[in-house]
């Protein structure tokens, strides 16, 4: 974050307004490709249509989603930036329910609509940050988040940590995400027992990404309205998401101010100029800077050279109005001792997706007051890791790589 990136967790453990669903539950679970290439797709936004239940593939296209038996849906919606949206009729045969193959296809209709988006890309950002209120909730939402969290040390993982969370968020009638909350349900975690891969650094945001990361929420994220003319715009080729027209617009810092500014590319809506996703990186040119910003503690001796903070943020529209859905942060950085030889390469990455929202929640008095606490995600969960950890909750299946990680870990453990 700009002025106060606080890459640390702060959390308690309550129990939140969610619960898993009905004891008996139907799956379904798939794969989603690209129509042309047949290459998995990742992060394909996949949710039950008239429901607020959803979730997103895996970097192998694969994806799952768990619900009440007596409440199966007729279909699913599949979507995702430059690609077709598309409404999947669900198979009665239980196995083919659970061996779906879905397609999509690039927008073809992009290339006609890039002729029609026109304008200031200033202007047009400046239109989109006004119209917040108008696009967004006005009204506090409690989502169910599914959060994993994983650090390689190299190509090799070291630390996989996952949860259930309760994100508390508040109107976005102002850009300000004081009062947000957020409460674990169930987390568990696996770590390398290898002394050599013991990292006594604070860097992570933990389940805190939604509230510290949401560039349209927290206007202290990426720049508020005031600061635009910090910035400059360039207009990009137009994209769909969801089958609607977006403006693609680039951004980059133009000035030098005492924290570290970000580059990147909004995508607007090109009717409702709702901001429908925003990529991000933060500018490295004074390592200084980031450091400072991202780096709370280290042992005396460790030297932190940062490489890469990046992430991405998706919202999705229901009943016209705009909501968080899927966020992640990555960062990449080198340590070393002062006197030793070679320095090894970190990678942290953290994701959550909304698998669920309340938007009636009758009380909020589970939530504790933890906006700015200090805690560190990975030390408040069990070290422990069953085949049916998460039952019938909706979560972003494991990846292969990951998978094979996991069992590298629990045998070494």
């Amino acid at each position: 974050m700009k002025r106060y990136l606080s890459f640390l967790l702060l959390i308690f453990f309550l129990a939140g307004p969610f619960t898993m669903v009905a004891a008996q539950t139907v799956e379904i679970a798939g794969k989603v490709k690209n129509g042309k290439n047949k290459k998995p797709l990742v992060n394909v936004e996949v949710s039950i249509p008239d429901t607020n239940i959803g979730t997103v593939t895996n970097s192998d296209g694969f994806f799952t989603l768990k619900f009440p038996a007596d409440k199966i849906p007729n279909g699913l919606k599949v979507d995702l930036i430059g690609f077709e949206s598309v409404n999947i009729a669900l198979p009665k045969d239980e196995d083919a329910r659970n061996n779906l193959m879905i397609y999509l296809n690039p927008s073809g209709r992009v290339l006609e609509e890039i002729l029609v988006l026109g304008g200031d890309p200033k202007e047009i950002v400046e239109k989109a940050l006004e119209k917040i209120p108008n696009n967004y909730s006005l009204q506090d939402n409690i989502f169910q988040g599914f959060y994993r969290e994983t650090i390689q040390k190299g190509n090799r993982y070291i630390s996989i940590s996952e949860a259930m969370v309760d994100l508390l968020k508040k109107p976005y009638s102002y850009r300000d995400p004081r009062g947000e909350k957020v409460s674990i349900n169930k987390g568990r975690r696996l770590l390398s027992p290898k002394s050599s891969d013991t990292l006594s650094i604070k860097l992570m945001d933990g389940p805190l990404i939604p509230i510290n990361f949401d560039a349209v929420k927290n206007g202290n994220h990426l720049f508020r309205a005031d600061e635009i003319n910090n910035f400059k715009f360039t207009m990009l080729p137009a994209t769909t998401i969801e089958n609607r027209p977006h403006y693609s617009i680039e951004f980059n810092p133009i000035v030098e101010l005492p924290y570290p500014l970000h580059s990147g590319v909004f995508y607007i809506d090109a009717e409702s100029f709702t901001i429908s996703r925003v990529e991000y990186e933060v500018d490295m040119s004074d390592k200084t800077k980031v450091i400072q910003n991202i780096l709370q503690k280290k042992p005396k001796g460790l030297r932190f050279n940062p490489i890469e903070v990046s992430g991405v943020v998706t919202y999705k529209t229901s009943e016209g109005r705009s909501y968080i859905n899927y966020i992640s942060t990555k960062i990449r950085f080198k340590c070393d001792w002062k006197k030793r030889l070679f320095s090894s390469t970190y990678t942290s990455v953290a994701e959550m997706v909304m698998v669920d929202r309340n938007d009636s929640p009758q009380s909020k008095s589970k939530f504790a007051e933890n906006y700015g606490r200090r805690k560190i995600f990975s030390d408040m969960v069990d070290n422990y890791w069953e085949p049916d950890f998460w039952k019938d909750y909706n979560i972003i299946e494991p990846s292969e790589s990951l998978e094979k990680a996991v069992k590298k870990l629990k045998k070494n453990n």
